[in-house]
């Protein structure tokens, strides 16, 4: 809120009227442009009003990006800024966000964890959606989901447990909506020192790039306490806005207003988009019990901070990598069991054990929970999580390689079937002969 762009060469306000969602704004608007104060009106944020609507429907939108029960869904939300997270970074340093998403899918299992990003549209716009796509495609096919800037963002927000951001609008919203909140990048040179979002970037939790990453995010969600500041800030008429927006419009056309009530367009349900990894995956088990079986999935590039159990490699069909699929221990693929391309999962399973001789296990998972595997010595099963598990059949399926590695019974398997941890999550695994 600055004369140059608020007010024409002639010194006029280039607005008719300046929407506003909180008094405090005009209070600094009368400070630093006087001449623009009489334009001021005061019509709430109808952004804000439409996310406020749609907190009751967050376990939707978590599902729609593939969200299990017990992940947890870390946003990470870059503004349109040098020194932003996905910018040139301090005094023309390296990006904060493409260095930092390497060791987010090194660090974070992707059973326990489901990353997404929200970058800007005129980051989309200035680098051309081509580019972006190629900068981050290694964190693509590691499970990272890019958020439609436009129709996504604030659907990605309600469904988050963490957001790492920056100093930009999107971080402010998520405080605002109670979500903890982990500074990635934090200028403070382009805000007014007297705004509210200054001194929440002045207080906002850091993340420290020197540090390992999981327990900075697990100490950030266990202990967070939330602020009712950047809420009460946001806006001061929350639900209002779509009532005064109307009647400014009307008002400044000249004309009644309709007599029916104004109603705001709900937040529309994104389609279904699970986490899709398709670069190798390094797999560590340990036998827990009885058929009790532990699986951690990492996604790399790095070197997994975990080295507990026996470790496997799962690669699926599609990867870029395909010099390691001559290597993989179990390779995977999702597709429709009646996907002619496929012939059949008992066919494509056949195939797939004859062109990798060494791979132990090939798993065509047919849908949520459900997978058919053959085993090298051409024995075919089917593995079906029991509900309410919203278990991946990967993860289920490396859970049966590593019990048959460890030299245990499929026999007994398939009597008494597995029980499948995979962080803070239980799940029971029924195995039958194909």
């Amino acid at each position: 809120m600055s004369p140059e762009w608020l007010l024409d060469d002639s010194g006029r306000p280039v607005a008719d009227a300046l929407v506003l969602s909180h008094p405090e704004q005009m209070e600094r608007l009368r400070a630093v442009c006087p001449e623009a104060a009489p334009t001021a009106v005061l019509a709430g944020d109808p952004c804000w009003d439409r996310m406020l609507a749609a907190r009751p429907y967050r376990e939707r939108y978590r599902r729609a990006l593939g969200v299990g029960r017990a992940q947890r869904l870390v946003v990470l939300n870059s503004t349109w800024n040098p020194e932003s997270l996905f910018g040139d970074g301090p005094a023309g340093g390296d990006d904060v966000l493409p260095s930092l998403l390497p060791r987010l899918t090194s660090e974070l299992p992707v059973d326990e964890y489901r990353l997404a990003a929200v970058l800007h549209p005129n980051i989309w716009y200035g680098h051309g959606p081509g580019q972006i796509r190629a900068w981050l495609d290694r964190a693509r096919r590691a499970g990272l989901t890019l958020v439609d800037p436009l129709h996504g963002w604030r659907q990605a927000l309600l469904a988050a447990d963490a957001v790492i951001g920056d100093h930009g609008s999107v971080t402010y919203y998520a405080a605002a909506l109670g979500t903890p909140v982990l500074l990635g990048a934090a200028p403070l040179a382009g805000l007014a020192p007297d705004a509210p979002v200054h001194a929440f970037v002045r207080t906002a939790p850091r993340l420290d790039p020197a540090l390992p990453l999981r327990p900075q995010l697990t100490r950030l969600i266990d202990t967070h306490s939330p602020s009712p500041t950047p809420a009460a800030f946001t806006s001061s008429v929350p639900g209002e806005s779509a009532t005064r927006l109307r009647r400014l419009f009307y008002g400044m056309i000249g004309i009644p207003e309709p007599d029916a009530p104004a109603l705001l367009e709900p937040l529309p349900l994104p389609p279904f988009e699970p986490a899709a990894h398709t670069v190798p995956l390094r797999v560590l088990t340990r036998l827990l019990g009885s058929a009790e079986v532990s699986v951690v999935r990492y996604a790399g590039p790095h070197p997994a901070p975990d080295s507990t159990g026996e470790s496997h490699t799962a690669v699926h069909d599609d990867t870029r990598e395909q010099d390691q699929l001559s290597l993989a221990d179990v390779v995977f693929r999702h597709g429709a069991a009646d996907d002619p391309r496929f012939g059949s999962p008992a066919l494509w399973t056949t195939e797939v054990l004859a062109r990798h001789p060494r791979c132990a296990l090939a798993v065509y998972v047919t849908g949520p929970g459900a997978c058919t595997a053959r085993t090298a010595d051409g024995t075919l099963l089917l593995l079906r999580a029991e509900p309410p598990s919203d278990a991946d059949p990967g993860a289920c399926a490396s859970a049966l390689h590593a019990w048959l590695a460890f030299g245990k019974s499929l026999h007994e398997a398939v009597a008494q079937g597995l029980t499948v941890h995979t962080g803070g999550a239980v799940h029971r695994v029924r195995v039958a002969l194909g």
